[in-house]
């Protein structure tokens, strides 16, 4: 989950609206729409993926990686170190667009799920730790989706006051943003509904793969 109970209680969320099994089903929820909505997953999580290759130096991941452990071609160990694999992942620098790994003096050959990829995968951004972090904005706008799913439930006047700390301007991916009701409704197609939450997300949605139709 992108952010915590103790996240929403000190944004004013009280016992008495919502429980904290409440406020943690709603946080999964928000999360998982984010994700979804998205194409990416803003955490550490280790997987093993398979890849398959198209006869060229270069294969377009899925999702970042944070760490590669091992890399397979067939039942062949590849090598890891930077003289022969170039890896652009995360935590994710200025001027990223797509994650990938690149054969230095090798292509990958074609084939189906030729290629197996171990690690830790996931779009953070930097914070000084080798994994790095869930993207403040992103911790931001699952807190916006959760108030909002609380609203029916809570006195409006209190929901107006505990929602002013939403964003009013942020930079993130070399790009940045002002959220303001007519703006915010311009910033973005229809993602999750909320305007706010949509110019937020639109910043972090996965680009088309090379090659899709």
């Amino acid at each position: 989950m992108y952010a915590s109970v103790a996240d929403l209680r000190a944004e004013g969320v009280t016992a008495a609206e919502a429980s904290d099994a409440r406020l943690e089903l709603l946080l999964d929820e928000a999360s998982r729409l984010i994700d979804r909505v998205t194409g990416w997953f803003f955490e550490p999580r280790p997987m093993t993926l398979r890849l398959s290759g198209r006869g060229v130096p270069t294969i377009e991941l899925p999702v970042p990686p944070i760490r590669l452990d091992r890399l397979l071609l067939g039942s062949s160990e590849l090598p890891l170190d930077a003289e022969h694999l170039l890896v652009v992942g995360a935590p994710v620098q200025p001027g990223f667009d797509t994650p990938y790994l690149t054969r230095r003096y090798a292509r990958f050959p074609r084939g189906h799920g030729n290629v197996v990829a171990e690690g830790l995968w996931g779009f953070t951004e930097a914070d000084g730790t080798p994994e790095g972090r869930t993207p403040p904005a992103i911790r931001r706008a699952t807190m916006l989706l959760v108030l909002r799913n609380l609203a029916p439930l809570a006195d409006d006047a209190a929901f107006e006051a505990r929602s002013r700390w939403r964003i009013i301007e942020e930079r993130t991916r070399d790009q940045s943003y002002k959220l303001d009701g007519a703006k915010a409704a311009a910033a973005s197609a229809s993602l999750t509904g909320d305007p706010d939450v949509d110019a937020i997300l639109a910043l972090y949605v996965r680009p088309t793969p090379l090659g899709a139709a």
